[in-house]
């Protein structure tokens, strides 16, 4: 069976937002099983790119819906599959509208909801009593849910892209159960089978390092909550122990939540940071590079560090990359820490914004050589139930499955045309 599937993914920029990446990455293997897609999008976004990202809309705000239904009721697809995350709308609630405005206006194709998250938004400029009654009325119906409206209530299935935002949708919205599933999200970018000694060279060469350096990876969007003043503060006391030691900034500052003059402003601030601290030749700040590149550089490390100031979950898809190239992580926890990852000897949990706490952790690592190996083949065998495989498998099922109900209700019930007047 063949399956058109229209994507809506916000500002779809991969280079700027990691959920828009994943989107990108799965469309692509999805091509590969046959699955043939198109992205809605902006048409800022969609300027200069292929026919398969059409820019039908000037952004995602209330004004911007009737093109937006419009377009979807244009588009020749079996399945719309909206993938949500609210920085990549600008953190606007438009959105949530759409599938009510779909459905007056007799849109019958199955839509698919994936929320990377979920459970932190409330609803603004309501009092909170008032909130109160609106979220026990709606919700009892479960006609909608107080944090994104129509988006799930009317979605034919809900996809989680992780446990948690799995509870608490099925906790606010119990009927839902059946049509809710969980798909973790995987690694950011595949590894790219590159020798570890032909990649090092590679690095060594074009930045001027020696071959024996011990080289610590970061990789991610830099930005004030990656926790990269603590990491510049501990790298620097361990660079007095440990001379040797190299650290790799590996990621781009500008994305969906800094941009422009803001993203400018924090790289100076971090440039800044490792020049007061005397870093400048033991430190490198990438910007964004294409996938393949991103995993060469890390096929020639050897620590990965995630210091975020909120902690890392498995949310993470930068924490999933350098376990699936191989490297032992030293990252920072939540409280209390999310026991996967703190029962895995390939993930080292510390505090958040303590320095002191990362240096330690790192100087540990930095003197079991001998253990990487062990603890690379434990980091990609985690990562292994995360696999790209599982989850296009998976999204396969789900779309056969919501077609199946469709053609058994179109069997049953008769079309009805949509009111033109609500697209005019």
């Amino acid at each position: 069976m063949i399956v058109r599937i229209a994507f809506i993914a916000g500002t779809y920029q991969p280079e700027l937002c990691g959920v828009v990446h994943y989107t990108m990455r799965l469309r692509k293997l999805l091509g590969e099983q046959g699955i043939i897609s198109l992205v809605l999008t902006t048409r800022r976004a969609a300027r200069g790119k292929s026919d398969e990202i059409r820019g039908v809309t000037d952004g995602f705000r209330m004004r911007d819906l009737p093109a937006l239904v419009r377009a979807l009721h244009t588009t020749e697809t079996d399945i719309l599959h909206i993938q949500h995350a609210a920085g990549s709308y600008d953190f606007k609630r438009a959105l949530f509208l759409l599938p009510l405005l779909l459905r007056l206006t007799g849109y019958r194709q199955p839509i698919v909801t994936t929320v990377h998250e979920y459970g932190w938004w409330e609803s603004p400029g309501i009092p909170p009593h008032l909130l109160k009654m609106l979220k026990i009325w709606g919700q009892r119906h479960e006609w909608w849910d107080e944090e994104d409206g129509f988006l799930l209530t009317l979605s034919n299935a809900i996809i989680a892209a992780n446990p948690d935002v799995a509870a608490t949708i099925a906790q606010r919205l119990p009927r839902a159960r059946k049509r809710l599933f969980t798909i973790p999200i995987t690694a950011n970018i595949e590894a790219a089978p590159l020798e570890y000694s032909a990649a090092r060279r590679m690095l060594c060469r074009r930045l001027g390092w020696p071959e024996d350096a011990v080289v610590l990876a970061f990789f991610g969007f830099l930005h004030p909550v990656k926790g990269l003043e603590t990491l510049l503060a501990a790298f620097q006391a361990l660079r007095q122990r440990y001379p040797r030691a190299r650290l790799l900034l590996l990621g781009g500052v500008e994305s969906l939540a800094l941009r422009g003059e803001r993203a400018q402003h924090y790289r100076t601030q971090v440039e800044t940071l490792i020049t007061e601290a005397g870093l400048c030749e033991a430190v490198h700040i990438t910007g964004y590079l294409p996938d393949e590149e991103v995993s060469h550089w890390l096929c020639a490390s050897n620590i990965g560090v995630l210091p975020f100031n909120h902690g890392v979950s498995l949310k993470s898809g930068s924490l999933l990359t350098l376990l699936e190239h191989g490297l032992p992580v030293v990252a920072t926890h939540h409280d209390p820490p999310e026991p996967l990852l703190a029962h895995t000897p390939a993930v080292r949990l510390v505090p958040p914004r303590d320095s002191a706490g990362l240096a330690r952790a790192l100087e540990t690592l930095l003197n079991e050589p001998e253990a990487w190996p062990h603890l690379g083949a434990l980091a990609r065998t985690f990562a292994l139930d995360f696999s790209w495989q599982s989850i296009i498998q998976r999204h396969i099922d789900i779309y056969h499955a919501v077609l199946e109900r469709q053609s058994l209700l179109t069997f049953q019930t008769p079309h009805a045309a949509h009111p033109p007047g609500l697209l005019s």
